[in-house]
């Protein structure tokens, strides 16, 4: 059993917090993306549950033991780093077996345990070949193979990716969920990257400034953003803000900006009152060309037109604003060309424009 308990962590670099109170729960077996933009503490709370990074307040538990002061070695943790970090004179083989040689483990087990990670990782080709003989891939496969020969309770990967080309880091991000579901072994997975998280995290935890701001699935985090941060920042291309006042008349509810009007749902939206100021989010995904009386159609001069391959991402100008849509017609239309499109009332997010908290009801599901 591996699950991680971080309770009122605190990290501070002089009278500076980084990180200030956070708590966090993982549970054993899980893969978790630590996801946010540069600076807002991802790697520093990785560090700090390696044991690579001193805590300044709170707790750490691995499997239930207080870890907050234990050094790295004696953690039951394994990491990868975003640099290789292999030692250029050995072999790819003694670069992976080092650890379990280092702890006098017998010769047997270190061959059984190579040839196992070796065959895992697609390696066996190359274990007499020196890391200068390897792609960027390659030595990236033999860094996680030496994590992953020591059958760690934990693994940590601190973005291990980023200096790989996106082909590249396609096919290993692929290879490292296989891997996950094959070991259940709990990780810990640092990124900037949304894409990536979206694609391998059973849970992500998306921070921003040293705090959380929104743990859950990818769906959920998708779906259900619970601030405007989360929602501008997952999803591509970038969501779509619009500053709105809320009146509601015998159909319901409806949100004004400018000349645009949208029907909103009242169920999933109860708090939301008679003059309210919000602003609406619109996913460019949710939105589709449409007949110009259909319900929450969008009336809009098409400025650019982005070829995405089987899809093309459509930027219009109406009522003074920029609203970008995505669709597979997009070949059949050109700059200047006239367009209707339009977002069902269950795809419209509303966040309060002050604490940019979602105004959604907690009680709706998905």
């Amino acid at each position: 059993m591996a699950n991680i308990s971080c309770t009122d962590i605190v990290k501070a670099y002089g009278a500076h917090p980084v990180i200030d109170g956070l708590n966090l729960e993982i549970p054993d077996h899980q893969f978790v993306v630590f996801l946010g933009p540069s600076g807002c503490g991802k790697s520093t709370m990785l560090r700090m549950i390696a044991g690579l990074e001193d805590v300044t307040g709170g707790t750490i538990e691995i499997s239930d033991e207080d870890v907050t002061t234990l050094p790295p070695g004696e953690r039951d943790v394994a990491m990868v780093f975003q640099s290789y970090a292999l030692y250029p004179h050995m072999s790819v083989a003694d670069n992976i077996t080092f650890g379990l040689r280092r702890q006098s483990v017998a010769r047997d087990e270190i061959d059984r345990r190579l040839n196992h990670v070796a065959g895992l990782l697609g390696l066996e080709p190359f274990l007499d070949r020196k890391p200068k003989n390897l792609s960027g891939g390659q030595q990236q496969r033999v860094a996680m193979a030496r994590a992953m020969i020591k059958t760690p309770k934990v693994f940590l990967f601190d973005e291990p990716l980023s200096n790989l080309d996106a082909k590249l880091r396609e096919k290993l991000r692929t290879e490292i969920r296989k891997i996950h579901l094959s070991l259940k072994t709990t990780t810990i997975f640092v990124t900037h990257d949304q894409l990536e998280a979206m694609t391998i995290a059973d849970s992500i935890v998306l921070m921003q400034s040293g705090r959380i701001e929104q743990i859950g699935t990818p769906d959920e985090i998708f779906e259900r953003p619970a601030s405007r941060f989360v929602a501008d920042f997952i999803g591509t291309p970038a969501m779509n803000f619009l500053q709105a006042k809320i009146s509601v008349d015998p159909e319901g509810l409806l949100a004004t900006a400018g000349e645009i009007a949208l029907r909103l749902s009242p169920e999933m939206f109860p708090s939301l009152k008679d003059g309210s100021d919000v602003e609406l989010g619109l996913r460019p995904s949710r939105m589709d060309l449409c007949e110009p009386d259909a319900t929450n159609a969008l009336t809009g001069h098409v400025v650019l037109v982005e070829n995405m391959g089987s899809e093309g991402q459509i930027i219009t100008e109406m009522d003074g604003q920029e609203i970008s849509f995505v669709t597979k017609e997009f070949r059949r239309l050109q700059p200047g060309q006239t367009v209707h499109f339009a977002i069902h009332p269950e795809h419209i997010h509303v966040f309060d424009p002050k604490t940019g908290k979602s105004l959604r009801s907690p009680d709706e599901t998905l």
